[in-house]
């Protein structure tokens, strides 16, 4: 089984912001692989569903993004999902708005969702794919995270958002080299 996790802080005041276009990318996936997203344990939205020819899981963590990892731990070891199989969808902040990055493994960089996610689970090797939000020119960055993107990023994102989706698509399909062939760059 694979699981896709999305990103975000719950909420209805969070909806729409930037640091919740994890949550949004599993809600288009859901809604493309006609996935319902109905049930709500260990933490989390959890929708299963068949994506590709893989029984997958997609996961909307609701704890606040900096305990994601809590979430993510009880899933793993309730489902034995291998590692290699997470796939983590966030934004990134030293990325370009409406830009992906996607990576095999890695470190955690800035951003606390994933910090979380490593601590807990204590493993880094699992695909992600990160979304643009772009870097405040000014202000708190926590403010900066959870505000909306202008109306001109807006389009940018929303295509970035569905290709981050479709970039998950190709993990399960084809593998996290072939994802980033075709996304990074």
């Amino acid at each position: 089984m694979f699981a896709v996790i999305g990103l975000g802080n719950p909420g209805k005041q969070y909806a729409g912001t930037r640091h919740n276009v994890g949550f949004d990318a599993v809600d288009y996936l859901a809604y493309k692989n006609n996935i319902s997203m109905n049930k709500v344990k260990h933490k989390a939205i959890i929708g299963e569903g068949n994506i590709h020819g893989h029984k997958t899981m997609l996961v909307k963590p609701q704890t606040y993004m900096n305990l994601s990892g809590q979430s993510i731990l009880e899933i793993v070891n309730f489902y034995k999902i291998e590692i290699e199989k997470l796939i983590v969808i966030y934004d990134d902040i030293d990325i370009e708005v409406g830009k992906l990055r996607l990576r095999p493994s890695g470190s955690a960089g800035t951003h606390n969702g994933m910090r979380s996610i490593i601590y807990e689970i204590q493993f880094d090797n699992f695909p992600r794919v990160r979304i643009g939000i772009g870097k405040p020119v000014f202000g708190e960055l926590s403010d900066y995270v959870t505000g909306k993107f202008s109306k001109e990023d807006r389009e940018f994102v929303d295509n970035s958002i569905k290709s981050a989706a479709e970039a998950a698509e190709i993990i399960l399909k084809e593998g996290i080299n072939s994802a980033m062939n075709r996304y990074n760059g």
